[in-house]
């Protein structure tokens, strides 16, 4: 079962989309009551939140995806899509990134592909580098289109 906690407001769109795609997958999911985005996550000179805390936030209950349409980044890094515990239970994506030249249709595809890359890293999967894997490294959104 993939629990899906939303964080903050999502579109509810979005996440029937990512709670039909992952059940299609995985076998089942569910979506959850929101809860806030926590404060202490929030980087005021990025004016990003960075996704390691936010991760941290989430219980370790099943594998549990956290939902959020803020901006996130990793120590190292300038942004990320999402990031998860590999051969743990949570993972945690965005949609802030993935709207950049997307329509809503597109919107949803891609979001799917970074919970399904999230949840394979949480099922112990590491980055491959066939670019049409879905466990291949994205740095940009038109790496997660191919």
């Amino acid at each position: 079962m993939i629990r899906i906690r939303p964080l903050g407001s999502v579109n509810s769109e979005i996440l029937y989309f990512l709670k039909n795609g992952l059940s299609q997958v995985f076998g089942a999911a569910k979506i959850l009551s929101e809860i806030k985005l926590p404060k202490d996550c929030y980087n005021s000179l990025r004016d990003q939140y960075n996704s390691t805390c936010i991760l941290r936030r989430l219980e370790p209950i099943w594998i549990t995806l956290g939902v959020t349409d803020v901006d996130m980044y990793a120590n190292g890094l300038n942004f990320v899509f999402g990031e998860a515990e590999v051969g743990g239970t949570r993972a945690v994506v965005s949609t802030y990134r993935l709207r950049l030249n997307a329509d809503m249709e597109l919107l949803k595809i891609r979001i799917l592909k970074e919970a399904i890359h999230e949840i394979g890293h949480v099922l112990g999967l590491r980055h491959c580098k066939d670019r049409s894997c879905v466990m291949c490294f994205s740095n940009s959104v038109f790496e997660v289109d191919i």
